[in-house]
């Protein structure tokens, strides 16, 4: 099984948002997400950029769902994360818990 390269901050939290989402994850869902745990709403052009990139490197797998009026015709982008994708979501919970690992007092100090 390939090693997963590591995953940025916002890589991680869309990643982290679609598993909270369920299969069948689409941009507003996750964008919600997002916003709803950390307090910061993603633009939706970072989003769709990063969905791409975490496809490209086999995190996501996507499909096109069912077209709808609302959206014109136009069917909505679906995604779910990968077995890759939860590996590398699982070694970036590894290797941030190990820094974080004896810092509490340090981070308490003035």
């Amino acid at each position: 099984m390939p090693i997963p390269s590591p995953i940025a901050e916002f890589e991680q939290f869309v990643l982290l948002a679609i598993l909270q989402v369920g299969e069948d994850a689409y941009g507003p869902a996750i964008r919600e997400e997002i916003a709803r745990r950390t307090g910061r709403t993603p633009s939706r052009g970072a989003l769709y950029v990063t969905l791409d990139r975490l496809e490209a490197k086999g995190y996501l797998a996507s499909r096109a769902g069912e077209s709808t009026p609302v959206r014109g015709g136009r069917a909505r982008r679906l995604v779910r994360v990968t077995a890759l994708g939860r590996r590398a979501l699982r070694e970036s919970r590894r290797a941030l818990l190990n820094l974080w690992r004896g810092l509490g007092p340090e981070l308490d100090r003035r």
